[in-house]
């Protein structure tokens, strides 16, 4: 019988072998790609496949069974929450740090701060759903403590990820609170520091840290922990950066 199972664990083994299925917080879209060629580098025959999403709504897929196995979450929160349920087999961990900007196709006073957003021409503002998005948390936080979350609050256009707040921020609306990674992607070289974009003052939101866990589904997977590795790796820091994370 003990023969049998092995063997039956073995067969599985195998026919997983050479694929990963990880969920992907949408900030990082950027950078996922650049981080799968390199860890293809040392991996060549591991495929994986990337589900984009809010933070949010991946992790209620993942409650609700989505055959992911790893997750890259914007915040520590929602894989703290896995973890704390027994669907993360790994302790959650800050892979990155992530920061908020505005972006405008149009030249603003950035040298205004925040004050910029109550002029009459900023009529829609795009910021990421704060229920799902933790880049949406960190914008609403910031408003807050600037003392202008009331006053602006009307004007807000609503992305369900960061990645779809960034296209309503360069289509649908006059500005928007953007992940300032989206910025360093080759389609956005053409916006430019000071004219159409600035960073959000730190001191106003809480520091995003980007949280990872390894999910139960890919206890044994070694390709799973191979890429969880190599995410805190130098060369994938060294990536991360390029993107504007800060890491460790």
């Amino acid at each position: 019988m003990k023969k049998i199972i092995l063997v039956m664990m073995l067969s599985f083994a195998l026919l997983r072998a050479g694929e990963i299925k990880i969920a992907v917080a949408a900030n990082v879209s950027y950078a996922i790609e650049p981080l799968k060629k390199a860890f293809n580098v040392l991996y060549p025959k591991t495929n994986i496949e990337v589900i984009l999403g809010s933070s949010g709504k991946l992790t209620a897929q993942i409650k609700n069974g989505a055959p992911y196995e790893l997750f890259m979450s914007a915040n520590m929160k929602y894989p703290e929450v896995l973890y704390k349920e027994g669907i993360a087999v790994t302790k959650p961990i800050v892979y990155a740090q992530g920061a908020l900007a505005y972006l405008s196709v149009n030249p603003q006073e950035f040298d205004q701060g925040m004050m910029l957003l109550t002029h009459d021409k900023i009529k829609k503002i795009a910021i990421a759903n704060p229920k799902t998005a933790p880049y949406g948390v960190a914008a609403v936080e910031a408003l807050k403590n600037a003392h202008l979350y009331d006053a602006v609050k009307k004007k807000f256009v609503y992305g369900e990820s960061i990645s779809q707040t960034v296209t309503y921020a360069t289509t649908a609306a006059d500005i928007g609170f953007i992940a300032k990674s989206s910025l360093f992607s080759p389609h956005m070289a053409h916006f430019k520091e000071g004219v159409n974009w600035s960073d959000v003052d730190e001191t106003l939101y809480t520091p995003i840290d980007q949280g990872m866990v390894i999910l139960k589904r890919a206890e044994s997977n070694p390709e799973v922990k191979a890429f969880y590795d190599f995410v805190l790796s130098a060369k994938a820091k060294e990536i991360l950066q390029n993107f504007g994370y800060k890491v460790e």
